[in-house]
């Protein structure tokens, strides 16, 4: 039960990031500067969505003679368009913030992690395309890619999509402007 809240919960906020989207808004950016990381992904989820409509035309060619099971098809193949294009309003919409006192590292929907800038003991410029899972670091990627690195000084609890709690103490995450977010964050620690 608590798994399908969670996925309903996922389900809504990409329809509303979707919504926010087609509106020009922003999710939780007031009051903050804002520092995307969706330029990199762009065209691959454009090309994502374009090969789910592909699907949908052949599946609809495929299955004509059959309409309960075209429509069902139907249905759930217009849907997967609307979620792979949602994801990708997402990532646009629900930017990475730096805030008073705490910068907010996000991914689509999925992550929204808020470091208390006390916390950080070191930020750096650091571009990485490969990524092996390591106990205490969350690497938040975008594109298989990394390009700013936080260590900090005490760990924080990340919770993950379906809800287990991990301890972080490194911090990896993607920013399509990372130098200004590193220049950024320098400032705003002092």
């Amino acid at each position: 039960m608590r798994v399908t809240r969670l996925l309903v919960r996922h389900e809504v906020r990409v329809l509303v990031s979707l919504l926010l989207w087609v509106a020009r808004r922003t999710h939780g950016t007031k009051g903050g500067r804002a520092f995307g990381y969706a330029r990199g992904q762009g065209a691959v989820m454009a090309g994502f969505a374009f090969v789910c409509v592909v699907e949908t035309v052949a599946m609809s060619v495929l299955l004509r003679d059959f309409p309960t099971v075209h429509a069902v098809f139907l249905f759930l193949d217009v849907y997967g368009v609307v979620v792979v294009v949602g994801l990708h309003a997402s990532s646009v919409v629900r930017p990475h913030v730096l805030e008073q006192g705490s910068l907010r590292i996000r991914r689509y929907v999925h992550v929204d992690l808020r470091l208390p800038l006390e916390r950080i003991a070191s930020v750096r410029r650091e571009l990485r395309m490969t990524h092996e899972r390591a106990d205490g670091e969350l690497d938040v990627e975008v594109g298989s890619r990394t390009t700013v690195t936080l260590e900090l000084i005490e760990p924080v609890t990340h919770v993950t999509f379906l809800g287990r709690r991990r301890r972080v103490r490194v911090v990896r995450f993607h920013a399509d402007d990372a130098d200004g977010l590193v220049r950024a964050l320098g400032r705003a620690r002092v």
